[in-house]
């Protein structure tokens, strides 16, 4: 069977939209299968929809597999795309084949970074997107030559990029570029010009290239939220069979994608996706979309899975399917979290619907173990903040997310084996890992043979883990937690759970 590229798809009788020949207007820092099912699929129906009309050239920012750049571009940049679940009550099962990439270069191999730098002096190029991950926006002492051939991080890299652009263009300020960052850091965007304007510090770069980075370009924060499940390597000979061709590349991810881009009204026109019919919001402040997502579908998560976990579920579909665990989200989530957070109800509703439909996604298999990975610093982040929001609003204390912390403690409370691994114990019998930073694991390791009473103080007084002692700013909690954890111990989380639901 031939390998995917425009002669073979041609030869399969494909009827789907394909764009061959367009103007490389986006330079992409990041080739992998996020970026593939989502930013690069945002810019394949703008090009359909909106006639955008232009090609995405993807740059490798690090040099650890070089063979990608050697699969993508035997595809000629096509690679299918598999949307998987429901949008809207409606099952969505739909093969795309993206054609907006134009190739891919890894810039470590000879010769490739001046590839890149040509790219910079073309006067098609508008954007530059990335996600190179929460350690890719960062400054480094590594990178203290100008002419580093590339430079080593991310940050450097787009320095000299920019600066070979305002060379070419002789500092136009209509040659400027739309930075649009995707990296899961708060203020990704700022950060990121924060560290491009210290290497044009380091490397002594001239005054009015400062300006014209600070000025003329125009640095987006953004929020991305699509659930990508990547190569399927179980059912990706099938598919093959049926396509009529090989795909090395071949990617899915569920229907769901928002892409939330912070910056100036302009930008909108710029950028064609909402014309295109795109979930794309464009506004001056990301920040409350960010909290949204973290406080409902990362609170639920974390709020939910311990528990669920502990009651004898394995995967998230799992628990949608279980009525008793669905109620139970659907209390902490349209009861407890949205009543702290300020978007318009309409809006937070319709994001609490699409959790539901992506938590139910039978194709996305969520372990609940592997989202249970260091949940002491998750649970902090995005349930206690909601828990803390929830009194000051009302004056009680949310009783699912009440439950949920000792849900978390339940877990936690495991015990030492002779190689030094830390294990809990379900009702059924059998043992679990807990995995979390090792000062986590050390404290609940004292914590053996205990009561829940004792448990639940010693953890909501540790101000290491809380940055607070709980008891002290939550009155209340404590006796709350200690009851919940007692019933944990004694009844059993699926009982403990049941009750809870009944009671909220």
């Amino acid at each position: 069977m031939e390998t995917l590229n425009y002669k073979v798809l041609e030869s399969t009788g494909y009827n789907g939209y394909i764009l061959k020949d367009a103007p490389v207007k986006v330079m992409q820092f990041g080739e992998g299968n996020f970026l593939r099912a989502f930013v690069d699929y945002f810019f394949d129906i703008a090009n359909e929809k909106a006639g955008y009309n232009g090609k995405v050239k993807l740059i490798q920012p690090i040099a650890n597999f070089p063979q990608m750049a050697d699969w993508i571009n035997e595809q000629e940049g096509l690679y299918t795309l598999y949307l998987r679940g429901s949008e809207k009550g409606q099952k969505v099962d739909a093969k795309r084949v993206i054609s907006c990439v134009h190739d891919c270069v890894c810039p470590y191999s000879e010769g490739k970074w001046d590839e890149v730098l040509a790219l910079a002096r073309s006067e098609d190029l508008e954007i530059v997107v990335s996600n190179t991950t929460e350690a890719g926006i960062a400054y480094t002492q590594g990178d203290s030559q100008f002419d580093q051939v590339p430079p080593n991080s991310f940050p450097a890299k787009l320095t000299r990029v920019l600066y070979e652009r305002y060379t070419a263009f002789k500092g136009a300020a209509d040659k400027g570029l739309i930075i649009l960052s995707c990296e899961l850091i708060d203020n990704n965007g700022k950060e990121l010009l924060r560290c491009v304007n210290q290497y044009i510090k380091q490397w002594g770069l001239e005054e009015g290239f400062a300006r014209w980075v600070n000025g003329d370009c125009t640095f987006c924060s953004t929020l991305v939220d699509r659930i990508v499940t990547g190569y399927p390597r179980g059912e990706a000979e099938s598919l093959y069979q049926e396509f009529g061709y090989r795909d090395n590349m071949l990617d899915t991810a569920e229907p769901f994608g928002l892409w939330v881009i912070e910056g100036p009204a302009w930008i909108e026109d710029e950028l064609p996706f909402k014309k295109a019919g795109c979930n794309v919001i464009f506004t001056q402040d990301v920040s409350p979309y960010k909290l949204r997502k973290v406080r409902m579908l990362n609170g639920a998560h974390t709020s939910m899975v311990l528990g669920a976990y502990l009651a004898g579920h394995e995967i998230v579909g799992d628990c949608m399917a279980d009525p008793t665990m669905r109620s139970y989200m659907s209390q902490a989530l349209f009861n407890e979290i949205m009543p702290t957070l300020d978007l318009p109800k309409d809006d937070l509703e319709a994001f609490a619907s699409a959790i539901f439909e992506r938590f139910s996604n039978p194709f996305n298999r969520h372990l609940l173990l592997s989202i249970a990975l260091n949940s002491q610093s998750k649970f902090r982040a995005r349930v206690l903040p909601t828990i803390k929001e929830y009194v000051k609003r009302t004056g009680s204390l949310p009783k699912i997310l009440t439950f949920s912390m000792a849900a978390f403690i339940a877990f936690y409370c495991g015990k030492k084996k002779e190689d030094g691994s830390f294990v809990g114990v379900r009702a059924a019998g059998n043992e679990y890992p807990i995995a979390d930073d090792q000062f986590v694991l050390d404290f609940f390791a004292a914590q053996t043979g205990k009561s829940a009473a004792e448990i639940a103080h010693a953890v909501l007084t540790n101000v290491d883990f809380w940055g607070s002692d709980l008891t002290a700013e939550l009155p209340g909690f404590e006796a709350s937690v200690a009851k919940s954890l007692d019933a944990i111990f004694t009844k059993g989380a699926a009982k403990a759970i049941e009750e809870v639901v009944a009671q909220a």
